[in-house]
């Protein structure tokens, strides 16, 4: 693995800006700086950590039992969801929400773009593992841009002969300062499936608040979504393309002392605004398409 962490350092690190490392369990991760923030990539699930502007607290939050180890999905950060999101629809032996958040990912490319922003490429590896979860012949990659604004794009080709179809989210953990306390705009008047209450289909009215647990998937959303949190005295803007849907997700406090990782009231500082395609909104691909999930954020 040394060799390993060698070759990615000769080919992919950036002076004073990327670096990679490797943790005692041999995991590796990705460690990025410049003008504007810090970040730290995974390199199991191409798993963002961190992205933390300087002299601000964390936008994306981390539990702290969060368990760093192979093949595990990390609680926090930025999963990705990939090819299906939830419960395989027919094989309930494969985990939930796919593999590509517990899989680890190639890097294709890191770059220094104008301005001191810091772009990454990944790509999943099409190894026999994988395609034993997911025989259909495609091409996943992964581009992070890591700046003033966090940018992500999940890109899905589809390279075989025959049609397929896949649900994806960015299932993103946000740090607040206190959940009872933050509001998120944008979705006022959308439908959503109701997941604490057996799904039963609701319409929302004015803002989401959250109080109680907290399991809804928004249908036919495409609109930006504020995060309004006045105990960090910010607003963090999430802006989508090529998504339908928004998760929003947080257990409260009985379901989270049932998870074992979230950490000690670790609910009331995190709250999940998930930029998906999901129930109803999968993609279909014919031969030779292809799907951008991208997402950017940003905090006034």
């Amino acid at each position: 693995m040394d060799n390993h962490l060698n070759e990615l350092n000769n080919q992919f690190a950036i002076a004073d800006h990327v670096v990679f490392r490797q943790a005692d369990n041999g995991l590796i991760s990705i460690e990025v700086i410049n003008q504007y923030a810090r970040a730290t990539i995974q390199l199991q699930g191409a798993h963002l950590t961190e992205w933390t502007l300087h002299d601000q607290p964390a936008v994306i939050w981390m539990s702290d039992d969060a368990v760093f180890a192979t093949g595990k999905s990390l609680r926090g950060g930025i999963p990705i969801c990939w090819p299906w999101f939830g419960a395989h629809e027919s094989d309930s032996s494969l985990p939930a929400h796919g593999f590509a958040r517990t899989v680890e990912w190639q890097v294709v490319d890191t770059r220094l773009l104008d301005d001191d922003v810091v772009q990454l490429v990944f790509r999943i590896v099409n190894d026999e593992a994988n395609r034993a979860m997911w025989p259909c012949p495609t091409e996943l990659d992964y581009t992070i841009t890591i700046g003033k604004t966090l940018e992500l794009d999940l890109l899905t080709r589809n390279v075989g002969a025959a049609a397929i179809t896949i649900g994806d989210a960015l299932h993103t953990y946000f740090n607040v300062s206190d959940v009872r306390n933050v509001a998120i705009h944008g979705l006022d008047g959308c439908d959503y499936l109701d997941k604490v209450e057996s799904f039963n289909r609701k319409q929302q009215s004015g803002e989401v608040t959250i109080d109680q647990e907290v399991d809804r998937v928004y249908l036919d959303t495409s609109d930006d979504c504020v995060i309004d949190d006045p105990g960090f005295k910010r607003r963090i803007i999430i802006k989508k393309r090529g998504s339908g849907t928004t998760v929003v997700w947080n257990p409260w406090r009985e379901t989270a002392a049932k998870m074992g990782d979230l950490g000690e009231e670790g609910y009331l500082h995190m709250l999940c605004v998930e930029s998906a395609n999901a129930a109803s909104d999968v993609v279909r691909l014919e031969p030779g398409e292809q799907h951008h999930l991208w997402v950017s954020y940003s905090v006034e």
